[in-house]
């Protein structure tokens, strides 16, 4: 018996070394209680650590669609940034008001988009009475935000320090959209040269483009601004300077330039003729686009990124439409030339009202790092994989319901930091062919971009006057192609903006310029 229960010892020994050296498979060993430490005594249970509280982040944005978006991307958006987000939008015609408002009564939020790059220079002034956060010391210590183009950061900045970052667009993306089966119905081919162009817009006026017999067609279609409508892209393909440009030995602001007025007169002779909408100064870019879209007007010069959406709508009202693209042509001194925008259309700053120390401020820059990630960047631009987009070809295809896209994706969309070279997110996958063209033509224009030389320049007379200043040039710049205003009236508007601040302005950029 004895040497049967040594035996049976052994082997239950043995038994038991196994099972511990075999690691356990869930069928033969049992699972080590942590509890008990070697020699049997109890030890405290660790505890999991707690999930990372989501940081609460407040957004002020324009809106440019009619209705604030639901919060379907929102909601995705919080799960891959561990945040939690209340966004404010308001309707972008009325926005720069409420920025303004909000600043004077110290209620902007901890995120503060402007509107573009004019509200930005306004906001000048703010920043460098210390409103609003330094950002450029923090984006070493955020791998994606360190990503972003140095040289379009360096068009942003004042006086050489970094508050806010941007949101990327293409350099030179603006163009001539036309209605190809009409210039086929007469015969014409895309315009080459500016004459060309005014021979298109006359004959699209009275050589009845339609072949309706009936004389109830425009030429050109436009709206009340010089900059993104029709005036700007005009006076690049004259010649005239991007804002400002080199003249005896320093800057000059682009209305002194000889080009600038052959643009006034091109304009002044279209509106004269009766060859577009004479109102247009009065004329909302809605109000604009629906003259294309309805099938009345059959030039639209802007950027060329437009077409999808002047596309759909026009096919809707004449179905057999065919539309086209230009990007640049000949000016009168024989030279190509695109007016360029500094690398980006909005900015982004961050209160120090609402943001009150460096740690929220390095949480909120952490929200802004994993957006520049392609994950939440696709999300934001092109909302949730297979319903708003599909990817094909390597390439986000929208999905055929655009309305829904643009509900629920679209005010999300305007906010997305840097572009798909920085943020890693999808190119757009275009089946419509004219799209194809114009994005083949915006790469092309960036060869003879023509690049705003102040952009990263500093004017402190501007910051203060520039906005209210250019306002009398804007005026004055009507009132002549109006025929309210004649040469002589048109200088000394200049010779006026010059004696309330202009000519001080001139000095300090050509000074900054020289440096």
């Amino acid at each position: 018996m004895n040497k049967k229960a040594i035996a049976l010892g052994s082997i239950l020994t043995l038994s038991m070394i196994v099972t511990a050296c075999s690691g356990g498979n869930g069928n033969s060993a049992s699972t080590p209680d942590p509890t008990q430490s070697s020699g049997g005594a109890t030890q405290a249970t660790e505890k999991p650590a707690e999930p990372e509280k989501p940081t609460e982040i407040t957004i002020m944005l324009p809106l440019n669609i009619s209705e604030t978006p639901p919060d379907t991307i929102k909601k995705e958006l919080e799960k891959l940034t561990n945040t939690k987000l209340t966004y404010q939008f308001f309707p972008a015609d009325t926005y720069e008001e409420k920025l303004n408002a909000s600043f004077a009564t110290g209620s902007l939020p901890q995120v503060t988009y402007l509107k573009n790059q004019a509200t930005f220079l306004q906001m000048k002034g703010a920043i460098r009475d210390g409103q609003f956060w330094e950002i450029g010391p923090y984006l070493a210590e955020f791998p994606n935000l360190n990503k972003l183009k140095p040289e379009i950061l360096n068009n942003t900045k004042v006086d050489g320090k970094l508050y806010s970052l941007y949101i990327g667009r293409p350099l030179a993306r603006q163009g001539i959209i036309y209605r190809k089966d009409w210039a086929d119905n007469l015969g014409l081919g895309a315009p080459t040269t500016i004459d060309e162009l005014y021979a298109m817009i006359e004959k699209f006026t009275n050589g009845d483009p339609d072949k309706n017999g009936q004389n109830d067609t425009l030429g050109l279609t436009d709206r009340n601004d010089l900059i993104y409508g029709a005036f700007k892209t005009l006076s690049a393909y004259f010649g005239t300077p991007n804002n400002w440009g080199e003249k005896d030995g320093g800057l000059q602001p682009e209305f002194v330039f000889d080009q600038y007025v052959a643009t006034m007169d091109f304009m002044k002779k279209i509106r004269d003729n009766k060859l577009m909408n004479v109102d247009f100064a009065a004329t909302s870019k809605t109000d604009q686009i629906n003259l294309f879209t309805s099938g009345k007007a059959g030039v639209y010069i802007g950027s060329l990124q437009d077409v999808n959406s002047l596309h759909k709508d026009l096919v809707k009202n004449v179905p057999d439409a065919v539309i086209e693209v230009q990007n640049v042509v000949t000016g009168p001194n024989g030279e190509n030339a695109s007016w360029a925008i500094p690398g980006y259309n909005n900015v982004v700053l961050f209160p120090k009202g609402a943001i009150k120390d460096e740690e929220q401020l390095k949480k909120v820059l952490a929200f802004f790092d994993k957006m520049m990630t392609p994950e939440v960047a696709n999300l934001m631009y092109w909302g949730i994989e297979g319903t708003h987009y599909n990817v094909q070809d390597g390439k986000a295809k929208a999905s055929d319901n655009a309305e829904l896209t643009e509900r629920e994706v679209k005010g999300y969309k305007d906010s997305v930091i840097g572009e798909p070279e920085t943020n890693g997110m999808l190119e757009g996958f275009h089946d419509l062919a004219v799209r194809v063209h114009a994005e083949q033509l915006i790469v092309e224009s960036e060869k003879v971009a023509v690049h705003d030389p102040t952009a990263p320049l500093d004017s402190a007379t501007f910051t203060e006057k520039g906005t209210q200043l250019q306002e009398l040039i804007k005026d004055a710049t009507y009132k002549y192609i109006y025929g309210d205003l004649d040469r002589a009236g048109y200088d000394k508007a200049i010779e006026d903006w010059k004696g309330r601040g202009g000519a001080q302005m001139i000095e300090e950029f050509s000074a900054a310029f020289k440096q």
